[in-house]
């Protein structure tokens, strides 16, 4: 059975990773999307508001879970042996950061293998850093991200 991971922090989900997720998941047999802590991030959402918007999110795929965990992507990926990593890219800046992270995932567990997904171009230019900064000043972002976020970001932002 091919089991893949998707992680990150989702601060919030995109239409972008939405996208990526459904993709991935014609791929392989169970796709678990996994909301991990940066501790070099300042969240908008708690780690279980993203886990339940990434849920309502996904509903529609039928292999796909979606979990929590606090610690090193290793560790995670070898408690629940996990196969592949899937990992979307927008540009050339993505690339370079994310070789970088598999190549270090290679090294600690070798029988793990990344897979990248290029980002349909219709999202090249979602990020969620760029979704929470729209939201921050009342901008619209819908189309962006899905409905349930959407939502979620008008009552944080109580606009």
């Amino acid at each position: 059975m091919k089991k893949a991971i998707c992680t990150g922090s989702f601060d919030p989900v995109t239409n972008g990773h939405i996208n990526i997720f459904e993709r991935a998941a014609k791929l392989v047999d169970e796709l678990i999307i996994c909301v991990f802590l940066n501790p070099n991030k300042k969240y908008l959402f708690s780690m279980d508001e993203r886990a339940e918007l990434l849920r309502e999110a996904t509903v529609h795929i039928d292999n796909l879970t979606v979990d929590t965990f606090e610690g090193l992507a290793a560790d995670y990926i070898k408690q629940h042996d996990i196969n592949v990593i899937i990992r979307g890219l927008r540009s050339a800046t993505d690339f370079e950061y994310e070789v970088n992270k598999a190549q270090m995932m290679r090294h600690l567990i070798p029988t793990v293998d990344t897979i990248f997904l290029l980002t349909a171009p219709e999202f090249l230019f979602i990020s969620s850093s760029g979704v929470r900064e729209l939201a921050h000043f009342g901008g619209d972002v819908h189309g962006l991200v899905p409905e349930c976020v959407e939502f979620a970001l008008q009552s944080k932002m109580k606009i």
